[in-house]
C-alpha cells in the first residue's frame, strides 16, 4: 500500500511543476485523495459490499469534488490535476500514467446495462472540461483537447479537438502555409487563425473555404482581363477591399462608448 502511495506522489512531481515537497502533495492534492479513497471503495464494490462502496464514493465526492464510481477501474500513476468537477462512470477503464484535468467527464450515452463508458489506454491526456462519452477507446498516448466532446474511438498517439471531437491532421504542407501567408498579406490581416500551433479543425475547414474563395476570385479576375483584351467590357470595377474594420470593432470608438456609459451612470438609480 505504501509503495503505491509513494508511486502516486512521485507521479505528481513528474507532471506538475508546482509540486514542491512530498508532504505538501499528500496534504493538498485532492486528485490523490480521490484515487486513494476510490481504491478502498472499488475493493468493497468487487467484494459485493456495493452500498458501503457507494457511500464511501459519495463521501469522496463531498470531500474532493471528484466523482468516481466505485465500479470504475483505474490503473497505476493516474494523475488528476486540480480535479474539481471530474465525473468517471461505472464501466470506465483507465490505464497507467493517464492524466485528467478538471471538469472532465467519462460518461455514458445509454441507459442499457453493460459497458457504456470510455476506456482510456496508457499515457492518455484529457484536457480540462473535455467530455469523453460512450463505450469508446482512446488509444495509447492519445490526447483530447480542452472542452472537446469525443464520441468515437481515437487511435493511438492521435489528438482530438472540437465539438464533436475531430482528429487533428498533420502539419500543413509548406506550399499551403505559404499560400495562406500571401493571402493574409494581400488582405492586410490573417483571416484564418489557423496554424500547426493552433490546430482547430473547424477553423482549418473555414480556412480551406477561404482558400477556395480567393482562388476563385483570382480566376474570375483573369477571365475578366482576357475577355476585356478580346474587346469585351466586363468587370469594370475591382472587388471591394476587405478591411479589418469590417470584422474588428474600432478600439477607439469602443473606448469612447465605454467612457460615455460611465459618465452617464447615475449612482442614485
Amino acid at each position: 500500500m505504501f509503495s503505491r502511495i509513494k508511486e502516486d506522489v512521485n507521479s505528481v512531481f513528474d507532471r506538475d511543476p508546482a509540486a514542491r515537497t512530498s508532504f505538501e502533495v499528500i496534504l493538498n492534492y485532492p486528485g490523490l485523495h480521490a484515487i486513494w479513497i476510490h481504491r478502498l471503495s472499488h475493493r468493497l464494490w468487487c467484494a459485493n459490499w456495493k452500498l458501503l462502496a457507494r457511500v464511501i464514493s459519495t463521501f469522496s465526492r463531498w470531500l474532493t469534488g471528484i466523482e468516481i464510481h466505485p465500479g470504475a477501474k483505474l490503473g497505476r500513476r493516474v494523475f488528476i490535476d486540480h480535479g474539481m468537477g471530474i465525473v468517471i462512470g461505472e464501466t470506465a477503464e483507465i490505464g497507467n500514467d493517464v492524466t485528467l484535468y478538471h471538469g472532465v467527464t467519462l460518461g455514458g450515452t445509454s441507459w442499457k446495462a453493460g459497458k457504456r463508458h470510455p476506456t482510456l489506454e496508457d499515457n492518455v491526456v484529457i484536457g480540462a472540461g473535455a467530455q469523453v462519452l460512450g463505450p469508446i477507446t482512446i488509444g495509447k498516448g492519445g490526447k483530447v483537447g480542452s472542452n472537446s466532446v469525443v464520441v468515437k474511438d481515437l487511435p493511438a498517439n492521435a489528438t482530438a479537438v472540437g465539438i464533436p471531437g475531430r482528429i487533428v491532421p498533420d502539419k500543413p504542407s509548406k506550399n499551403e502555409g505559404q499560400q495562406r501567408e500571401e493571402a493574409a498579406k494581400k488582405y492586410g490581416f490573417d483571416a484564418y487563425a489557423v496554424s500547426h500551433d493552433n490546430p482547430d479543425p473547424v477553423a482549418k475547414a473555414i480556412g480551406r473555404l477561404l482558400d477556395h474563395m480567393h482562388l476563385m476570385d483570382d480566376r474570375v479576375s483573369e477571365l475578366c482581363k482576357e475577355i476585356n483584351t478580346l474587346g469585351g467590357d466586363i468587370c469594370p470595377k475591382n472587388l471591394p477591399e476587405l478591411r479589418v474594420g469590417e470584422f474588428v470593432e474600432d478600439e477607439k470608438a469602443a473606448a469612447e462608448r465605454r467612457e460615455n456609459k460611465v459618465a452617464s451612470f447615475d449612482p442614485e438609480i
